[in-house]
């Protein structure tokens, strides 16, 4: 094995991360994440950092879904709970309706018919869009699915038939900011 001695692991003051306060002033993503029904305290702070280092503009936490302050909830989102604007519903239909009501395509994550694939997704640059994540275990309810505007769906080619909730997160996450930042 060679090694390259080109690379070396930057340090944590050179990534030169803004603050909170710096965060909270900055131009977002027009994205915003509607947590539907997420069981994991891990899922909801990983929701938490993914949309920080992407810097969108807002998390809506549904459900039975926990809230910060909660301890496995920081654990996983390291402090992005608190640059990221939160708001809790106690149904996701009513993040919906006030997401819907302030312009944004609602685009629900799930495998259902007539879904979009992820590969063949173009990011409208004049939207603004609400990705809405579901349960570990059920999914995006049929509700919400049918509130939504158009579904997503991320092509999988193994034994199981869905990705952890929080790497679905990620993948659409990044792959929305790429196109909002470079095209497709």
């Amino acid at each position: 094995m060679s090694s390259n001695e080109n690379f070396r692991k930057l340090e944590t003051e050179e990534l030169q991360r803004i603050s909170v306060d710096e965060y909270k002033q900055s131009e977002k993503h027009p994205i915003v994440v509607v947590l539907d029904n997420i069981r994991s305290a891990s899922n909801v702070g990983s929701a938490f950092r993914t949309g920080d280092s992407l810097r969108i503009e807002a998390v809506h936490i549904c459900g039975i879904s926990c809230v910060p302050p909660n301890k496995e909830l920081q654990k996983t989102a390291l402090g992005a709970q608190l640059s990221v604007p939160w708001t809790y519903y106690k149904e996701t239909k009513e993040s919906l309706a006030e997401l819907r009501s302030q312009g944004y395509e609602i685009v629900s994550v799930e495998q259902a018919e007539g879904s979009t694939m992820l590969q063949d997704f173009t990011v409208d640059k004049q939207k603004k869009y609400a990705f809405v994540f579901g349960n570990e275990v059920h999914g995006v309810d049929n509700e919400v699915i049918a509130l939504s505007d158009r579904c997503l769906e991320i092509p999988q080619y193994g034994t199981k038939h869905s990705f952890n909730v929080s790497v679905t997160c990620g993948i659409v996450l990044w792959e929305a900011v790429k196109q909002m930042e470079f095209g497709k």
